[in-house]
C-alpha cells in the first residue's frame, strides 16, 4: 500500500488531500485546507502554513507526496508570494523525509479527467467518482489537492525510473 499526500499550494488556501493506492485500487482518506490568517505578516503566515502541514503529515504518516507546480499570472507580485508558499509545501514533507513529484495543473487534468484544459467541476466530480467516499462539502482546494494525489498514483510507476 502507498500513501500519497497531495497538496494544491496557496499562501491564502493551501489544499491537502490524503489518498491510500493498494493494486489498481484509490481510496479517500482525508482532505482539508489551511488557511493561514490574513491579518498576520508573510513570515507568520508562511510559519503558519508550515506548522500546520507538519500535523497532517504527522497525523496521516503519508509516504510521499505530491505538489502543484505554480503558473504565472499576469500579477508578478501574486506569483511571487504563491511561489513562497510553494517553497514551504515543498519543503515540509521534504523534511519529514518523503520524496516530492511535482505536476503541472494541466498534467494533473489530463491524468484526472482525461482532458488537459478541464474545469474545476469535471475535476471534482472525477475525483468523487474515483474516490467513492469522497464527502459531500469539501473545498475546492482540498478536491484539488485529491487529484494532485490521484494524478501522482497514476503516474508513479513513470516517475521512480530514476530513483
Amino acid at each position: 500500500m502507498l500513501r500519497v499526500l497531495g497538496l494544491d499550494p496557496g499562501l491564502r488556501h493551501t489544499g491537502w488531500g490524503i489518498v491510500d493506492k493498494e493494486g489498481p485500487k484509490l481510496r479517500f482518506i482525508s482532505a482539508g485546507v489551511i488557511n493561514p490568517d490574513d491579518k498576520l505578516s508573510l513570515p507568520e503566515r508562511l510559519a503558519d502554513l508550515h506548522e500546520n502541514l507538519k500535523k497532517v503529515i504527522a497525523e496521516f504518516s503519508p509516504d510521499e507526496a505530491a505538489v502543484e507546480e505554480t503558473f504565472v499570472n499576469k500579477n508578478p507580485n501574486s506569483t511571487l508570494k504563491l511561489g513562497q508558499a510553494r517553497g514551504v509545501v515543498i519543503l515540509t514533507p521534504a523534511l519529514f523525509g518523503l520524496r516530492v513529484a511535482e505536476y503541472t495543473p494541466n498534467h494533473i487534468k489530463k491524468m484526472v479527467v482525461g482532458a488537459g484544459h478541464a474545469d474545476k467541476n469535471q475535476v471534482d466530480m472525477m475525483v468523487r467518482t474515483l474516490l467513492k467516499t469522497v464527502p459531500e462539502h469539501i473545498p475546492p482546494d482540498a478536491s484539488d489537492a485529491l487529484a494532485i494525489a490521484i494524478c501522482h498514483c497514476f503516474m508513479r510507476p513513470a516517475t521512480l525510473v530514476n530513483r
